[in-house]
């Protein structure tokens, strides 16, 4: 009642014989409301109250890859004509509020024309030109920008990189205007919060160059750090993917009955644990566009096993680790290599485990911690050296192997050879730090810097398939069966 005009709630009046105690607009609203609450009740929709419409999310939306660089121009400025559409001050001026309107997006069309002859300096000359009608809304906004000497450019027939690096520059001052309008809503309205506002992109950065992607990626950040805006972004770029937390990211897959499945990569609940297991997996750098789509992860210990095994993996199965779809990711440790190893099959990733045979004196590794861990001990889980006896990855290799790698990349001093006893000596002990004490010894000139740098120098010395120990052949065959 309280929205109707005076006249209204007088033919109201009139209509069902009422006695208001005054003319004021309030007692006619009091008498009009007294009499419906006795009349037959009927429920109905009726028209949202102004104050609640402000205070809904309004929708920004920008970037097919097909979109228009006057579109986006149009989107951009639309939110501005809405606000000038309900000023108070142009309430009843129907005849001049076209005009109004029109003069006031000008002025806003100026302060973009600059920004986007600052973002595109080979234009010299842009100008948008806004077309207003109260009835239809706010119409279109036509670009038209000009080159150094004068010539106009039609962007329908420019490239569209051109297009999009236009857009991109609409998309940064829009930002801006973001940005603004939560700093006037702080200073005009006592501190009451701005309209939520959502913008949606749809594969912004389509036809941009890299650098301009970090680009798109700064002003996504930028958005987001304002408290009443809220993005999403449907995007294929792993760039932009791997630009983001892991827990912001929504996986839409096709299953196989090809229905759509939504999948986050992230434990909602955030409790310690998972938090520790989220950093460990940022930490050892698994980015979330290799959580989404590789097919099979390996956990290894460290350095050694991450420079040696995508070549023994080549040699052996005639393929890359990368072609089989398998990421190899050294976690520093054995706990390390668990660790990430759990978080990614509680994240329902097929992984492997692989660590040396020593690695069974962890307290870590006892067999009902490793079933709590979600892994299948038969599958899931290897210890190198194991099925021979051997403690450890350098020991699967023969003595007749080291003996050749040790005379071909560190010599022995005034013609001497290294021979195969010279490591079967070392057998049943810590081999490898023995190895390598001996080598450093008896070399004449450069010997290994470490363990994996000893490794990797004996690795580059074979040849066949068959040199690979065959212990590490049948796990290379396991995980690229997992990875199928």
């Amino acid at each position: 009642m309280a929205r109707l005009l005076k006249a209204e709630l007088l033919e109201l009046v009139g209509e069902f014989s009422l006695s208001p105690a005054g003319s004021l607009k309030e007692d006619l609203v009091q008498a009009v409301t007294a009499y419906a609450a006795t009349a037959p009740q009927v429920e109905q929709w009726q028209a949202l109250p102004k104050e609640l419409q402000e205070r809904l999310p309004r929708l920004l939306s920008f970037g097919g890859k097909d979109e228009r660089p006057d579109d986006a121009v149009r989107t951009a400025l639309n939110s501005c004509y809405e606000t000038y559409l309900e000023d108070e001050s142009l309430q009843g001026r129907v005849r001049e509020i076209e005009a109004e309107i029109t003069q006031r997006l000008e002025k806003e069309a100026d302060s973009l024309c600059q920004h986007i002859r600052r973002h595109c300096q080979e234009f010299v000359g842009v100008q948008v030109r806004p077309e207003v009608s109260f009835k239809g809304g706010f119409k279109r906004a036509p670009l038209e920008v000009s080159k150094a000497d004068g010539e106009a450019v039609d962007l329908t027939r420019s490239g569209q990189g051109s297009n999009r690096r236009i857009a991109l520059a609409v998309w940064e001052w829009t930002s801006n205007l973001l940005e603004d309008s939560e700093l006037a809503a702080a200073g005009e309205k006592g501190g009451q919060e701005p309209t939520q506002t959502i913008v949606v992109y749809d594969e912004p950065d389509t036809h941009l160059d890299y650098r301009h992607q970090r680009t798109v990626m700064d002003i996504i950040r930028k958005q987001c750090a304002l408290r009443h805006v809220s993005v999403v972004v449907a995007t294929h770029s792993m760039n932009l993917i791997d630009g983001v937390d892991i827990a912001d990211v929504v996986h839409l897959r096709l299953s196989d009955t090809g229905r759509t499945v939504v999948e986050r990569l992230a434990d909602e609940s955030h409790d310690g644990v998972d938090f520790h297991l989220g950093q460990i997996a940022a930490a050892v750098g698994l980015r979330n566009s290799v959580l989404l789509h590789e097919r099979c992860f390996l956990a290894v210990e460290g350095p050694t096993e991450q420079q040696c095994l995508p070549l023994l993996f080549r040699l052996s199965q005639g393929l890359s680790l990368q072609a089989a779809g398998i990421a190899l990711w050294a976690c520093g440790n054995n706990e390390g290599a668990l660790h990430l190893a759990g978080y990614l099959v509680k994240n329902r990733r097929t992984v492997m485990l692989m660590v040396d045979a020593d690695s069974r004196t962890n307290k870590h590794f006892k067999t009902e911690r490793l079933i709590r861990t979600g892994l299948d001990l038969d599958t899931q889980v290897t210890y190198v050296g194991e099925a021979d006896g051997f403690n450890e990855l350098e020991e699967l290799f023969t003595d007749s192997q080291w003996a050749v790698a040790a005379n071909t990349h560190w010599p022995r001093p005034e013609g001497g050879t290294w021979a195969a006893a010279d490591f079967a000596a070392h057998r049943g002990g810590k081999f490898s730090g023995r190895v390598l004490a001996m080598i450093k010894e008896g070399a004449e000139r450069t010997s290994p810097d470490g363990k994996d740098d000893m490794l990797y120098a004996l690795v580059t010395t074979l040849t066949r398939a068959e040199d690979v120990p065959s212990q590490l052949r049948d796990a290379f065959r396991d995980i690229q069966a997992l990875a199928s």
